[in-house]
This record gives C-alpha cells, structure tokens and sequence, in this order.
C-alpha cells in the first residue's frame, strides 16, 4: 500500500489493521492500539531501549519499536506478568509496563517526522513476530547490568 495516499486518521487506521493487523482504533483524533491480552507494550527509556534494540540485532530477532523523545516503545506478546521484585526494580529503571485496557498512540506516517511526536525505529510487519514480553524484560535487565559493570 502507498502511504502517500494515506490522508485521514482513519485511513492510517485501516492501514494498521489490515497491513499489520494490529488491532487499533481512532480515538481522539489519533490512532490508538489498546493494550490487550495479545498485544502489550514495554516502554523503555532511550538509552537503554537502545541497548535492548542492539541485544536484540545480536539474537537476530527484533520487534516493532517506536521512538519518541524521552522513550521507546516496544510492541510484545504479553506471555507473563512479572512479579512484584521485578516490577519494584522495573520501577527504578523507569520502565513501565502499561495495564490492559490502558493505549498507546500510533504515528500517522512511516517517516521520522510526524504529527504525533513519535516515529517507528522498526516499524511493524505481519511477517515481524512480536517478542515475548518476559523476553524484553530480562534484556532490559540485563543490558542494564552489563553497561554498569
């Protein structure tokens, strides 16, 4: 599909939907993928969402991420909740897990400049697997540890 043609709001909701199936919706004048049982996200702070995206490369697996000024976003399967111990220390790192039922904000273009502030570093692809979220979390992690040693 040509993203040039893509207008309106709702057009980069159809674009979503059926180029990635990602299950969004417009909300407010944006588009909005809801946080399901299927679809989570983890936001990480840039610096250390940058080592997450190299660990990553190194695994030779990779997943939708999006940028934005402060922090990223990565697209995960939600496989598992973390405890308490690792939620405290998510915590401190200022990695957040949002809730279901909770929504993060989708650009409406595929270049870095958009309306919404946000830009995809990889951007998402029906072929492109989301990665587990406990998967992330232990990376996160761990990149952590190794840039503190």
């Amino acid at each position: 599909m040509n993203t040039d043609k893509l207008r309106t709001v709702q057009d980069w909701v159809s674009f979503y939907r059926h180029e990635f199936g990602l299950p969004v919706a417009e909300r407010g004048g944006f588009v909005m993928l809801p946080v399901t049982g299927k679809v989570g996200v983890l936001h990480l702070p840039v610096a250390r969402a940058e080592m997450v995206r190299d660990a990553l490369r190194q695994q030779r697996r990779s997943g939708p991420m999006l940028a934005r000024q402060i922090r990223w976003s990565f697209l995960v399967e939600p496989d598992s909740r973390p405890g308490e111990q690792i939620l405290t220390a998510l915590n401190r790192l200022d990695i957040g897990i949002p809730a279901i039922g909770s929504a993060v904000m989708l650009p409406t273009g595929l270049g870095r400049w958009t309306r919404e502030g946000c830009h995809w570093v990889v951007p998402p692809a029906r072929e492109l697997q989301l990665p587990p979220l406990s998967m992330l979390v232990t990376t996160a992690l761990a990149v952590g540890n190794m840039s503190e040693d």
